[in-house]
């Protein structure tokens, strides 16, 4: 483990000399979430801006929820110790880490102990000093946008020209989409703002990637208020923004506006085009309809599973194990045959409906089953069971407790 002697640095020293007891602690008024990837070098200044601008009376608290390959959990653990201004650790492991960022803001919001949630960047092109406006602007509001595009804002940070390209796309690409839900949000792009805890429906939320803002107000009705800020250079570290985030955000863009249901009604057509060729092509081969059932529905079980695992159920994949969700899959699907195969009989040797249409209209009948089976049982949505290092008013050292005991 690296260890980090952070009273080498004057100003933390300062903070510790000035200590005083404050007696119990009290639920703090504002969580400021932090999602983190590697940003070790950042931590110290941060913070220490942080208690510089929210004080040290115990009313805010920070919450790091880090999915960093580097030393960043032991600084955040280090000057956790040192200063003040209470501050947490939600640490992703590798396996833990549904959503990117989004979900890792999504893990802080649920570990957070305040009514007022502010959620920015590690790596201070979000000024700590807006933090308080953002707060005080969330009265009589839902959410406050700490905007780069508003009257006064500015994306000089930005790095290069097509960066700046990029951001103004995708801003008005959101805008086309949802006209209504981000009417009163300049830069729903951004990843600095306030929001209220009690009007966010958690559970609703399926994040991907890092435009976790779009995804809150997309999905919940709010009311929206802006601050302006100037987005800073970077301190430290470099930039997560690359292509594959961009591939993420067109993702999210259909998933929000399509929804997931409609997308696995799309995978299902194709699913549903695979069996009726397949059964098409056994039947002009001579085989019997019920067999031709049988062997076109495995094929379309597969198709059907390797297009949901992509297009579907991408975000939840890391959930459970890919063979998990297979063989759950086919076991399931299986069984809906055994089901519909009697029903085929009696269409097609009693009724004398034709082969490819019985087939046809029982996998249609049965689309919300599979739907609610694959999207509960084969990739549910649920929070991992991820650890908090919490440091206590108290003293001490930092105490693991599991999320679930500090959710308020």
């Amino acid at each position: 483990m690296t260890t980090i002697d952070l009273k080498d640095d004057p100003s933390i020293a300062a903070s510790v000399a000035q200590r005083r007891d404050q007696g119990p602690a009290v639920r703090p008024t504002t969580s400021v979430v932090v999602p983190t990837y590697n940003e070790q070098d950042n931590v110290v200044p941060l913070v220490l801006a942080l208690q510089e601008v929210l004080g040290r009376d115990g009313r805010h608290e920070v919450v790091f929820v880090d999915d960093s390959d580097d030393a960043t959990p032991d600084v955040v653990r280090a000057v956790a110790r040192e200063v003040d201004l209470p501050v947490r650790l939600v640490h992703r492991a590798a396996g833990q880490r549904q959503g990117g960022l989004g979900g890792a803001v999504i893990a802080g919001i649920r570990a957070s102990s305040a009514e007022t949630v502010v959620v920015m960047d590690g790596d201070l092109q979000h000024p700590p000093a807006t933090v308080p406006l953002l707060v005080a602007a969330l009265r009589g509001h839902d959410v406050a946008v700490a905007s780069r595009y508003c009257e006064d804002g500015g994306a000089d940070g930005l790095a290069g020209g097509l960066r700046h390209a990029v951001s103004r796309a995708s801003t008005w690409s959101a805008k086309a989409l949802f006209p209504r839900r981000l009417r009163d949000c300049t830069d729903p792009m951004t990843g600095f703002f306030a929001v209220r805890r009690s009007a966010l429906d958690v559970d609703r939320l399926e994040p991907m990637g890092f435009k976790i803002l779009l995804e809150i107000l997309a999905r919940h009705p709010l009311r929206v208020t802006e601050v302006p800020f100037e987005f800073g250079e970077r301190h430290a570290g470099e930039s997560k923004a690359d292509l594959r985030q961009g591939i993420l955000f067109v993702r999210q863009l259909l998933n929000l506006r399509a929804g997931r249901m409609v997308r696995f009604g799309l995978v299902g057509l194709t699913g549903l085009a695979v069996n009726l060729a397949c059964m098409a092509l056994l039947l002009v081969v001579g085989v019997h309809y019920l067999p031709a059932s049988v062997l076109a529905t495995e094929v379309a079980i597969v198709s059907n599973f390797v297009l949901q695992e992509r297009f579907v159920f991408g975000d939840r994949r890391g959930l459970s194990s890919r063979r998990r969700r297979a063989w759950q899959a086919v076991l399931f699907n299986n069984l809906e045959q055994l089901v519909r195969l009697p029903l085929l009989v009696l269409a097609v040797g009693v009724l004398g409906a034709g082969e490819l249409a019985s087939q046809a209209g029982l996998i249609v009948l049965a689309f919300a089953g599979r739907y609610a089976f694959m999207s509960r049982v084969v990739y549910p949505q649920r929070a991992s069971g991820i650890l908090v290092v919490l440091r206590r008013r108290s003293g001490g050292r930092p105490v693991a407790v599991p999320v679930d005991e500090l959710v308020g």
